[in-house]
């Protein structure tokens, strides 16, 4: 970063191959919408070259790559509200060997999802900053300008009305079956 801050803008590249990857996933998963996380991660290596003098170096790339991509999504919803549900465009990938394993795995997925994007987007940042793109409290301490407890605390606290959220979405109305007079079951 100290090479494109000081004009070589072909490191930007360099850059981005490292951490667009890890940008798209905190974004995704804040946003709930991965065509929108794409165009932010697009959104945010512009602002890198153009906020580029305001990099320092004291705290880090990393911290600093966050700051700017929170940023960006804060500026994308406050120039326009979204028109549907966060968690209706999101795409759960599907890793587990099995049919069975797999649809529990991804109706627990698409569920995280939803209890994840209920959450105010303060809280949703804390968790997704400290257990998907794997930040130290320090770094995300110094991201927020906070004590290391306060973030300690914070992400406890998240993680817990994460948990509260995703128990309540599992509270479903039972199934009733009703039949039609030719003797067909429907659900």
């Amino acid at each position: 970063m100290q090479a494109v801050r000081e004009g070589n803008f072909a490191q930007l590249g360099v850059l981005f191959d490292r951490h667009h990857r890890e940008v798209f996933e905190f974004l995704v998963r804040t946003t709930g919408q991965r065509a929108l996380a794409e165009d932010l991660v697009q959104d945010v290596f512009e602002r890198i070259l153009k906020y580029r003098e305001t990099y320092r170096g004291e705290a880090g790339f990393r911290p600093w790559l966050f700051r700017i991509a929170c940023n960006a999504r804060a500026d994308h919803y406050r120039r326009r509200m979204p028109t549907a549900s966060l968690a209706e465009d999101y795409d759960a990938e599907d890793k587990s060997p099995g049919p069975a394993q797999a649809l529990e795995d991804a109706s627990d997925t698409a569920r995280l999802q939803r209890a994840l994007l209920e959450l105010r987007a303060d809280k949703r940042d804390l968790i997704v900053l400290a257990r998907f793109s794997d930040l130290k409290y320090e770094v995300i301490a110094e991201l927020l300008g906070v004590d290391v407890g306060t973030i300690k605390v914070r992400v406890h606290r998240a993680l817990k009305e994460l948990r509260d959220k995703f128990l309540e979405l599992d509270k479903r109305p039972p199934c009733v079956v009703k039949s039609f007079p030719n003797g067909t079951p429907t659900i």
